[in-house]
């Protein structure tokens, strides 16, 4: 024995030339307790106290000693040698992990004590809130594992001097007491413990987008995620809230939110550090410190913006970033072309624009005589008065022998801050004569039917004296050019020699001695057909009642003509678009799996938007997926509204072939455009993190959806669900391509209740062939939803994509239940082969329960296409009384129970109360019937609403369930002999 105890040491010492006390650890790992860091003695309790655990020291490479425990009672049997830590306070952390280093005798280098001889040791926790417990019975410590060695030494390796050092790490949690004691137990082994150590995880200390998170303790478990709040760094303000998660290893995840620098500070070395003098920056949204620009200067460390020089100014709307300009000087060559009572001004730009680009003309009118006046508003201007672009305009409506003046003032953004005579030049002018302008109306009275009588009022500016007017008419069904004139000098004139029953059209216009003036417009009269005056005015009632009659007629024909051609574009519409629907289907696009191509990159550029991602806003973690993980955020681009959209992220330090893995998806999602299907928005490729942007689904998946909305769906509502992802897989199914996980979890749901298929990660493309399959490379069959030929030969098609469709229909008629309820995957599989099908949900029509029995035809021949599913669905929603008819199947099977058939809920609802509930899939309530006093089915059927809710039957969706079984059972209890059924 001592002799072996010898080897354990001299193995210990031939050892100390590579161990050190020098240790530095990741900065995400606290240590609570390093036995190799204690210079004295562990101390630590062995029991029994001679013969077991030994403490030991030994040297380093440094001749520093270090404290070891060792044991070898391999020559003795049934050995139980325990040793224990002194107590550890545990902080502020719930899960600890355990690094022990370790060195182990090989029991084959032992044979003459192979028989007693172990080659493991137990380790054991116990929490206390005390330090200072001196007797500990083992009951009391908690078994955390077994620990073998990975490597174990030999006589050769004492000799050769070889180190073998196995180091083991456990994990401790969940903790809730303030500390705990480790212990070791030996049964039989040669094994000498080198060192201890006790740590925790933390995220520790991380300065991410101008914000401090501070050292954080993981959760207690290994997929909690812990959420902090960072703070600005000095200088700095919120932009958005700024959080991170930390993770269970220690690792902080993507960061959301931001801080931004205070106007006067940008940003260098992750700190907000102050604009130089000549400097500045505006706001905390801009970029680093600009240096001032033209014209402008700062005086000051941290200045917002820079001080204009003396002369140059900058418009309220002008940016900090735009050099100081000044007003421009007056424009040059101005001349003038009067015509009658019209002018036509012309000049040139100034020779000073003031630096800007906003450089603009304005023109000022003055009327002279005495003393000069503003023009009033009768003037016109084209194109107008103010803020001309082009040096020219055009001034009309002026009075004829009149002295005029006008100025041009050429102006800019910083006119106002200094406006003064040197920025206009003006020219005085006198108007001619002029035409007269023109007639502002013109009125009938007494119309028969030869004859109009005319008049009009004096035109608005005479400009002298009217010699005269002259009136133009002809017939509207007649060209202009046949048109007759009509000469007066008053403002009435009477029309004669007209037809019957015609409309004419009539313009006027006046002369004076400087001409005619313009036409005035177009006025439009019509002559009687009776010797009578006009209408109102003693019209004759049978000419009245005619009229009358004769344009409902009219009306009649014209709106059976509108409806007769309206049916036939109906008729003519809906036969293009199913023609169109048949070339599309006959054209339609095939799929192309990205994995077909050499380099994967070039699928992602061919079928994936590449997005910049600024354009992206991350807003929180909604989950972790298998590359990383699920955010919800922000996307917005250029010339689009923003929306909402879900992100998922690729974890740091990934590899090329996961880079690959996780683009696929995108590859796949971004050939399909289907609103029954997630619409791929984008990919982020070049730049970190890599990222998916889809759609963002309110509702998330959908059997979480509906278990959390139990009965709370018409059967329309839930139809219309089917509906969607039928079409949805249609258009897959068209594009040959098969999903082979369609389920209820990979359904996902928006506000609008739009039901679209998601997650193609374990979906395939079809061979060319139409009975084409895909042999898949290995991986797990979600068992439930899965065709048999699929399972047993790991054959995919769209039939047995069709298999999976008839279980999400089952999924969403009993409102997310698990198929095959309890039931083991291979009590499913032997259940499904020899003939089980799952029965009809509660309140499930019948209808629906056939289509889902097709779909679960044994031979995939006889399933029906996805085309066929639309249009059965389509059916039974246009006609909703075929739902009306509800199924009865409602028992759950057993594996030990099961038979080709589906179980008949008749039988069981006469069994037990618990068999009845179990029929209903609420056997959760059993002991609520039980403690009632329900011991029988003649009890349950008295039972009312309002007991159901003092018995703790709180749902209800649940109550409704119950209640209708009762309704059911009897129903089934009149039919049975012997049992009287209570009124």
């Amino acid at each position: 024995m001592a002799g072996i105890v010898c080897v354990v040491t001299t193995v210990l010492f031939g050892m100390s030339q590579g161990l050190s006390t020098a240790r530095t650890y990741p900065p995400n790992q606290v240590t609570l307790l390093d036995s190799r860091s204690v210079q004295g003695e562990l101390a630590w309790v062995a029991s029994p106290t001679e013969g077991g655990w030994e403490e030991v020291s030994i040297m380093d490479d440094k001749n520093v000693p270090i404290r070891t425990y060792q044991v070898c009672n391999v020559m003795e049997p049934n050995q139980n040698n325990w040793l224990r830590t002194h107590w550890i306070r545990r902080r502020e952390a719930q899960r600890v992990f355990v690094e022990i280093k370790f060195t182990l005798r090989d029991c084959n280098s032992l044979p003459w004590v192979s028989a007693t001889c172990k080659e493991t040791f137990n380790l054991f926790y116990h929490e206390s809130d005390v330090d200072g417990e001196r007797s500990i019975r083992e009951s009391q410590f908690a078994k955390i594992d077994t620990v073998a060695a990975d490597e174990s030494f030999t006589q050769m390796d004492i000799g050769d001097r070889i180190m073998k050092l196995n180091t083991e790490t456990r994990d401790v949690g969940v903790l809730t007491r303030k500390g705990f004691y480790l212990a070791f137990q030996d049964v039989g082994a040669c094994i000498a413990l080198v060192s201890v150590r006790v740590f925790y995880k933390k995220c520790p200390l991380a300065v991410r987008n101008l914000a401090q998170f501070p050292d954080t303790v993981t959760g207690a478990d290994t997929s909690s995620l812990v959420e902090v709040r960072g703070s600005c760094v000095n200088n700095s303000e919120e932009y958005e809230i700024p959080k991170m998660y930390c993770g269970a290893d220690g690792g902080w995840l993507v960061p959301i939110g931001s801080c931004l620098c205070k106007p006067g500070y940008e940003e260098r070395n992750g700190e907000c550090q102050v604009c130089k003098i000549g400097y500045y920056r505006s706001l905390a949204s801009a970029g680093g410190c600009s240096k001032c620009p033209e014209h402008s200067y700062s005086v000051r460390e941290g200045s917002t913006s820079c001080s204009c020089d003396k002369g140059f100014y900058r418009s309220e709307t002008d940016p900090p970033a735009m050099a100081c300009t000044r007003p421009p000087s007056a424009p040059l060559n101005l001349i003038s072309n009067v015509n009658e009572t019209s002018v036509l001004l012309e000049w040139s730009p100034p020779l000073i624009s003031g630096g800007r680009q906003d450089l603009a003309y304005n023109v000022v009118c003055k009327r002279c005589g005495w003393e000069c006046e503003l023009c009033g508003d009768s003037v016109r201007y084209s194109p107008q008065r103010l803020s001309l672009r082009s040096p020219r305009v055009s001034v009309h409506q002026l009075q004829a022998h009149t002295n005029y003046t006008f100025e041009i003032w050429a102006v800019n953004g910083v006119s106002k801050h200094n406006p003064g005579p040197e920025q206009a030049v003006s020219v005085t002018l006198t108007t001619n004569q002029a035409a007269p302008s023109v007639v502002p109306s013109l009125q009938c009275k007494d119309i028969t039917r030869h004859t109009l009588s005319l008049f009009w009022p004096e035109p608005q500016n005479p400009n002298g004296v009217i010699l005269e007017y002259e009136v133009k008419y002809y017939e509207k069904e007649q060209s202009e050019r046949s048109y007759r004139i009509v000469k007066t000098a008053s403002r009435s004139v009477d029309i004669k020699d007209l037809t019957p029953l015609t409309s004419y059209v009539f313009h006027v216009r006046a002369r004076t001695a400087a001409g005619y003036g313009e036409f005035s417009a177009s006025y439009e009269f019509m002559t009687n057909s009776m010797p009578s005056p006009v209408m109102g005015e003693g019209v004759k009632s049978t000419v009245l009642l005619a009229s009358i009659l004769g344009s409902v007629v009219l009306l009649l024909i014209l709106t059976g003509a509108f409806i007769i051609s309206k049916r036939r574009g109906k008729y003519s519409k809906a036969k293009q678009d199913s023609e169109e629907e048949k070339h599309l289907q006959s054209v339609g696009k095939v799929y192309v799996d990205p994995f077909t191509y050499e380099d994967p990159n070039q699928a992602v550029r061919e079928f994936a938007k590449e997005i910049d991602a600024s354009c992206i806003k991350i807003e929180k973690v909604i989950g972790i997926g298998e590359f990383g993980e699920v955010c919800s955020g922000r996307l917005r681009l250029s010339g689009k509204r923003e929306q909402c959209v879900a992100i998922k992220t690729l974890k740091a330090g990934f590899t090329e072939e996961q880079r690959r893995d996780f683009l696929s998806e995108a590859s796949v999602m971004g050939q399909f455009d289907h609103p029954n299907i997630i619409h791929l928005e984008g990919v982020v490729t070049k730049c970190k993190p890599v990222m998916i942007v889809s759609e963002y689904m309110e509702n998330g998946s959908l059997d979480a959806f509906l278990r959390k909305n139990d009965g709370r769906f018409t059967v329309i509502q839930l139809v219309g669900m089917q509906r969607g992802i039928a079409s949805g897989m249609k258009y897959l199914s068209d594009m040959s391509y098969v999903h082979r996980d369609l389920a209820a979890r990979n359904i996902l749901v928006n506000s609008n209740l739009v039901c679209k298929v998601s997650d193609f990660g374990m979906s395939r493309v079809l061979e060319d062939e139409p009975e084409g399959t895909y042999t898949t490379r290995g991986g797990k069959i979600p068992i439930r939803w899965t065709a048999p030929e699929a399972i047993a030969y790991r054959k995919f098609t769209s039939a047995s994509d069709v298999w999976s469709y008839g279980i999400v229909m089952w999924e969403v008629m009993s409102y997310g239940e698990r198929p095959y309820w309890d039931m083991s995957n291979q009590d499913v599989i032997k259940a499904v082969e020899e003939g089980y099908r799952l029965p009809g949900p509660m309140e499930c029509p019948v209808s629906l329960h056939q289509l889902m029995l097709d779909c679960w035809q044994r031979e995939r021949a006889d399933r029906p296409k996805f085309s066929q599913i639309v249009n059965m669905l389509d059916k039974l929603i246009r006609h909703p009384a075929t739902l009306k008819r509800t199924s009865r199947e409602t028992s759950r099977p057993h594996a030990s129970t099961l038979s080709p058939s589906p179980l008949n809920v008749c039988t069981a609802s006469l069994g037990s109360v618990e068999e009845w509930l179990k029929t209903v899939g609420l056997e959760r309530y059993r002991d609520n019937f039980t403690n009632a006093g329900f011991q029988n089915l003649e009890n349950v059927v008295h039972i009312k609403q309002e007991e159901m809710t003092k018995m703790g039957i709180s749902s209800s969706s649940h109550q409704r369930k119950i209640l209708a079984s009762i309704r059911e059972l009897l129903s089934e209890m009149q039919h049975v002999p012997g049992r009287t059924v209570p009124v």
